[in-house]
């Protein structure tokens, strides 16, 4: 009698111990977060002023910081702008701290919708800047833009790169950064000479 106790008691001591390392079914299996946007290196950002009845008269704002943020202070040129006339502008975005430079004006254009450049003039500079291009919602991007220079003056261009901005925001669409949100990617105040 004594060995059928033990004999049952030995396997309900095995049942138990093979069900406690059952694993559990039911367990939900947590998400894997969804990946996050890298944030680029933006070393250089070009504006290329070109006036459309002579292709010659071109007019360059150049931001260039090759080590990134911190270190060497970045170098921002401005060339001066003939006025009374409009000019295309075109913005190049680059990361130049790499071999063969990265071009982030195409990762721009191929994340049209999650960016838009913004536009803010100050001072006495006769400078008004009105978008070109959109992306594939039909709402502005700022790669292509049209400046209108005035009479003569001096004053700055700001220009703002802004990840995932609000688009529907009141606004934003005509350029206004103020309802916008997102991210900033890039901020440079530029001179502005209107000769």
């Amino acid at each position: 009698m004594r060995t059928n106790t033990n004999f049952l008691l030995l396997s309900l001591a095995v049942l138990l111990t093979f069900s406690a390392c059952k694993p559990e079914e039911d367990d939900p299996v947590a998400p894997a977060p969804p990946p996050t946007n890298e944030e680029e290196v933006i070393t250089t950002l070009t504006l290329t002023f070109t006036d459309p009845e002579n292709a010659g008269n071109v007019r360059v704002m150049r931001f260039s910081d090759p080590d990134g943020v911190g270190g060497t202070a970045p170098t921002i040129t401005s060339d001066a702008i003939p006025g009374g006339r409009a000019y295309n502008v075109a913005i190049a975005v680059l990361n130049e701290s790499v071999s063969p430079a990265t071009n982030i004006t195409a990762e721009i254009l191929a994340e049209d919708e999650d960016h838009q450049f913004f536009f803010e003039v100050t001072g006495g500079a006769a400078l008004t800047m009105s978008y070109n291009d959109q992306d594939s919602n039909g709402d502005p991007i700022g790669l292509s833009t049209t400046a209108v220079v005035g009479a003569a003056g001096t004053g700055t261009l700001k220009v703002t790169l802004r990840y995932q901005p609000d688009k529907g925001a009141a606004n934003v669409a005509a350029g206004d950064i103020t309802n916008a949100g997102g991210d900033t990617d890039i901020e440079v105040v530029f001179p502005v000479t209107i000769e």
